[in-house]
């Protein structure tokens, strides 16, 4: 199986940084022409090839919601972190809520495509080692949330699972989403299997193992007291990692 990833890998690595590099432009040209409306488009049709370009992995992506989410409100997906393709699934199967990404500011910078978005489309780009900048930033990422009723996605692991066990959850950055947005919902979201991705580590890519996402029942943030919010946010979350 190694072998054959040994094979696979290049030719995915093309794909996908190929797609980067094409999408890039076409971020600028559709914000510059259309606005919001235009980058988004073309941010929609980035993350949707990027999840296909899994393929040549031989890895499909499984998006699984019983739930109905509540519209014209305010949505907070909470989910688990395993990978960074975690982030393109997320915000292709979640798109009509407007899915904005609470990141480091470390990726602002750099990468094709991805640094684009995350200036330009509404992320929260939080300094970990400056509190006041990074409080500063999600309060008034938070009022964004609350202002147009998009969704704010937060991995509240703050890093990576690089073997799909969880991690604790750091609650600063929910807390001062929710302060915001007590009319909203918390939508929690289990991730499986993606940091088979990166089972070999950097490189070769790992093959063959679909990736899930499941969404859990909206919890109404004012429903409960802040510290039981994020208990039961978390429970629901890790009842479904496997």
């Amino acid at each position: 199986m190694k072998l054959l990833s040994y094979l696979l890998s290049p030719i995915f690595a093309i794909v996908f940084f190929t797609l980067l590099m094409i999408f890039h432009p076409l971020q600028w040209v559709g914000l510059k022409l259309f606005g919001y409306k235009g980058h988004k488009f073309i941010v929609d049709l980035m993350v949707f090839s990027i999840e296909k370009s899994l393929l040549f992995l031989g890895i499909i992506v499984r998006f699984k919601n019983n739930f109905e989410i509540p519209k014209d409100a305010s949505i907070i997906f909470v989910a688990n972190h395993q990978s960074l393709f975690d982030i393109p699934s997320l915000g292709f199967h979640l798109r009509k809520f407007h899915p904005k990404f609470v990141s480091k500011i470390e990726l602002g910078k750099g990468i094709p495509s991805v640094s684009f978005n995350l200036r330009h489309g509404g992320a929260a780009l939080i300094d970990r080692k400056d509190s006041r900048q990074a409080l500063t930033e999600l309060a008034s990422f938070a009022k964004k949330i609350n202002k147009n009723k998009w969704s704010a996605v937060i991995f509240p692991e703050g890093t990576r699972s690089r073997n799909g066990k969880p991690k604790p959850f750091s609650v600063n950055g929910l807390k001062m989403i929710t302060k915001y947005n007590q009319d909203g919902y918390i939508v929690p979201v289990t991730v499986n299997n993606s940091w088979k991705v990166f089972k070999y580590g950097k490189y070769p890519f790992g093959i063959g193992s679909p990736i899930t996402f499941t969404t859990h029942k909206p919890i109404k943030i004012d429903s409960l007291p802040f510290e039981d919010l994020i208990k039961e946010t978390e429970s629901q979350i890790i009842s479904q990692i496997k």
